[in-house]
Parts: C-alpha cells; structure tokens; sequence
C-alpha cells in the first residue's frame, strides 16, 4: 500500500526549479570539501513528528490527515513501518531516529510493551534489509507516561528508577538489533520544580549511576553506539539537569563520565536555554564532545519548544561552520526534530517541510565550506587576537606569565590600542556569502 500517492522520488533540480516537490540545494553526490553532501549532512527523519504526531496541541485535537488514521494498537504501528520506509525512500534520507513507544504501542506491563516491541523491531529489521536507511539513533520515552512524574533516573520512586532502567536496557538490545550507529539520552523530565522538596545531591548521583549501567551493559552486549545526551533548559520541569552543552559537560566531568559520551544538540533547546545554537555547538566542539544535531528552530517570540523546521540560513550556515570545523559529526547526523506546523496537515507538507529544511543545510554548508576556504572568520580571529601572538601575550599563552610579570608590563603604561570589533562589516560579509555574491 502507498500513503503517498501523489508524491515521486525527490529530486534535486536546482536553483531555479519551481516544482516544490524537488530539491534545490541539496544534492547528496555534489562534492564540497571532499566529501558528498550525504556525507557531510547524514540527514534523519525523527519518526515521533513525522509519522506518530497528529497536530495535537494543548488548545485542540489532531488535524493531520494521514492513511494510517483509521488503525489502531499494532495494527496502526505496522502501518507506520510502511509508510516510513515508503517516505525514506522517497525523501532520498539516509538515517531515521526514534524513541521507542513511536514505534510500538505500550501494554499493561513491562512484558507486554517489550512483546510489541520486539513484532515491531522485527519488522523494521525486514524492511531494512532492502532499504539503504539505517538507524541513526533510537532512545527510550521516559517521560510521557505518568510514571514519570516525578523523572525517571532521578525520580524519587526507587521503583519508577527500576523501571526506567529496565527500559534503557531494552533500548540498549533494540539498537544492536538494528544497527544504531549512537543512542540517546533524552531526561524530559529530569529535573525539579522546587528545591523545597527535592534532593539534588542524590537525584543527580542516582542519575550518573543510570549512566554507568547503561555503559556498563552496551558492553556487556557487545552494543559500541555512540552514547549522546541532549541537552534542554526548561519544559516540562523548571529546572533541567542537562541545562545547556555547558552544564551537561560539569555533570560528565564530574561523574568521570566525559569519555563516554557526546552531545545532541538542539536549536530549539539552545533558544530556551537563551543561547545561539552556534554557541552551543562551539561549547561543544572546543571540548570535543560535538556528536549529532537535531535540526529545527524555535520561535523566539514563543516561550516554548515550538520544533519549527529550519529554514534560517544564517543558523544553518554557522552550524555548518562548527560541523566543519569539528571534522564532521562521525557517527552523528543532522536529525530533523522538526514538525508541520497544526495547520500543514496534508500528506504532502511533510515533504514540503523536509525539502525546505534539507535545502537550507545544504545552502549553509556549501556557504561555510567556501568561508573556510577564503578563512574568512580565521582572519578575522588572527588579526583580532594577534597581540597574542608576540610579547607580553605570548608568555601569557605560553604560560610563562606571572602576576609579577603582568604587573612588570603594566607599570610600563604603554598604549592599549583597541581596535574595532567590525561587527557589522562582518555581518555585511557573511550576507554576501550566502547570498552568493562571494
């Protein structure tokens, strides 16, 4: 059965097109700077927005139109199988990501969702083994079902901590099962409301002790997935643990856990946390833990996670920046954790809005891949930070500096020349590159 008739294999015609069903930046042979843009890009489709979402939000009912609507239980499940592979096909993705009750119904206990579980990893495996679209990362929902009230590794139910382990472990054989290049820790409700009634010492500690058995355990299986974290600042709880890349990295620094794990960052989550997402990916990738990215936008006259899809070139082109800079993402991807807007709700907008998306990282990393070559920031650095590289600078980067020698050079009262930032020339420059007149 095809869910999406009117809709052929996409593909790349160019710049000019006017066929709204076609690329026309994203042409995954294109070369730029070595590698194909599949290569760079390792685009993913997130299977919670795109095939389980409805348009449901807080003020109304679903309004998606879809040709699995009229199913249910694992019926309806397996109807989504088909019509994901159906879409990966036709989207030309290489990757997909999921959380583990998208694909499958829960039951009413543990032995009953892993049941559901393993009829529809099954057949995921099956459908795999025709498809070129592997599995980027999968992850297990620790925080919809009320169990989770209160978190999950850092609950402060013992017994809702057990259960949240017991599904990371199956998390954990569901990505060996089919391959996961990475999986994710997502804590959507690891977190607090109130310091008034909450014991971060061991809520934190419980949480780094999850960690560790689920390392412990891939292991074990012989399971080698990149393990990430995703950083988010607020919503559902007041206060996340894994605030921004910075507080995610004190809390691995401190557990010894930073060798394990890299990030997943995502824009949305840096607008939140009052962040750039350029910022974020630079935290990250000056400590060496930048490991896949989930590609979106929030609305920032919004206060909350909004998931739009990605269409602002000047954030594309900076975050193509960082990939690069960073040698690429490895095992990592760019996941589009993104949904149509409620009103969006034919078939066909959800290509719309992944060719829209796609296109616009292609542009930005066609964009920074020529910024790079013409080292258009990397001179901008060099002359900014050149006092650096010579005398009194150079014994402070060397570490040769003492208080006694600041002082020394001070007490000389030599002239601080400052030189201008240049902001908006460097605005006016970085335009001119994605509009295309450099």
């Amino acid at each position: 059965m095809s869910y999406f008739t009117n809709v052929n294999e996409i593909a790349y015609e160019g710049g000019s097109s006017k066929n709204p069903l076609a690329f026309k930046y994203y042409n995954p042979t294109e070369v730029v700077a070595g590698k194909t843009m599949e290569e760079h890009l390792r685009f993913a489709i997130s299977y919670w927005h795109t095939f389980t979402a409805d348009g449901t939000d807080m003020f109304g009912r679903g309004t998606a139109i879809r040709g699995w609507d009229h199913l249910s239980g694992l019926d309806l499940a397996k109807a989504r199988v088909e019509a994901s592979f159906e879409f990966y096909e036709k989207i030309g993705a290489p990757f997909f990501c999921f959380h583990d009750v998208d694909i499958a119904p829960q039951g009413d206990t543990l032995q009953e969702t892993n049941k559901n579980l393993d009829i529809i990893v099954a057949m995921i495996k099956e459908y795999m083994k025709t498809s070129k679209t592997k599995l980027l990362w999968n992850t297990a929902n620790m925080f919809s079902d009320p169990r989770f009230t209160h978190g999950a590794g850092t609950s402060s139910n013992a017994a809702v901590y057990a259960y949240a382990g017991a599904q990371i472990k199956k998390g954990l054989e569901v990505g060996k099962e089919l391959g996961a290049q990475n999986y994710v820790f997502w804590g959507g409700r690891e977190g607090y409301e109130t310091l008034l009634n909450t014991d971060m010492g061991l809520e934190l500690d419980n949480l780094a002790r999850l960690y560790q058995m689920a390392i412990d355990y891939a292991k074990e299986i012989g399971f080698d997935a990149q393990f990430l974290i995703e950083p988010k600042p607020k919503e559902p709880t007041k206060h996340q643990y894994d605030f921004d890349a910075a507080t995610t990295l004190a809390f691995l620094h401190k557990y010894g856990l930073k060798d394990h794990f890299k990030l997943n960052l995502e824009a949305n989550h840096a607008t939140l946390a009052g962040h750039t997402f350029e910022h974020e990916l630079r935290v990250a990738r000056i400590n060496g833990v930048l490991g896949s990215l989930d590609a979106n936008q929030g609305d920032v006259l919004l206060g909350w996670d909004t998931d739009e899809f990605p269409h602002d070139l000047y954030t594309s082109t900076l975050t193509m920046y960082e990939v690069l800079k960073n040698d690429g993402l490895g095992k990592g991807g760019i996941n589009f954790d993104a949904k149509v807007r409620r009103g969006s709700f034919e078939p066909e907008d959800l290509f719309y809005a992944h060719i829209s998306g796609m296109d616009a990282y292609a542009k930005g990393l066609k964009v920074a891949a020529k910024m790079i070559e013409d080292n258009v920031f990397e001179n901008i650095l060099a002359e900014r930070y050149a006092s650096f590289k010579e005398g009194i600078g150079e014994t402070i980067v060397s570490g040769k500096a003492t208080l006694h020698t600041l002082e020394e050079y001070a007490l000389q009262n030599k002239p601080f020349n400052n030189k201008s930032g240049r902001l908006e020339l460097i605005r006016a420059t970085l335009n001119q590159y994605i509009l295309g007149d450099l």
